[in-house]
């Protein structure tokens, strides 16, 4: 089955105290994930981001396996992000506009990662910018044909952003197909 899963997170509306606390952080990481915060790598990045992040990638792989397994429940402790790696010289990403989009991510910084759930394993590409953290995974490393869009939403609504970001996503594939007729139904699950 061809997939994808993805997540946005919108750094701003977070709350950081809340995510700092072990009370909320601990139903997110595990204790090994945990310690992955303790490598190196991570010295420059806030711990509130570094638990968004590991939640975008959770999220992202339970999108993938929910296709697959429609009665597949969403508890970030039960998915595992076993690895994430940070570019030597990495920097946070900088949105200049209110749009942004590319094919792959080789011309971009990403972390890149790998999760699992069950004996399902996929892999991440994520971009952090000061703003949003935005995971992708895949079955596979390669991320060349995967397409990835941003855009700014002026409202906080949620079916307001749910009907925004669709209609970002079918002008994108009628482009793609060359079709004006394409509609994104949801899925019952």
């Amino acid at each position: 089955m061809l997939s994808t899963g993805n997540d946005i997170v919108s750094l701003n509306a977070v709350n950081k105290t809340r995510t700092k606390q072990s009370v909320f952080y601990s139903k997110v990481l595990s204790h090994t994930e945990k310690k992955l915060f303790d490598k190196t790598e991570f010295k420059n990045m806030p711990f509130e981001n570094f638990v968004w992040l590991l939640w975008s990638v959770k999220e992202s792989v339970y999108k993938y396996l929910q296709r697959i397994m429609p009665d597949l429940l969403f508890s970030p402790i039960k998915f595992t992000v076993n690895d994430v790696q940070i570019p030597v010289r990495y920097k946070v990403t900088t949105f200049d506009t209110t749009q942004t989009e590319g094919l792959g991510f080789n011309n971009m910084t990403v972390l890149k990662g790998s999760a699992t759930y069950g004996s399902d394993t996929l892999y991440s590409s994520s971009i952090m910018s000061d703003e949003l953290i935005l995971s992708v995974v895949n079955h596979k490393e390669n991320f060349e044909n995967v397409g990835w869009g941003v855009k700014l939403i002026e409202k906080n609504d949620p079916d307001y952003q749910s009907a925004a970001v669709r209609e970002f996503l079918i002008k994108k594939l009628n482009i793609l197909f060359g079709t004006d007729d394409l509609a994104i139904c949801k899925n019952p699950h």
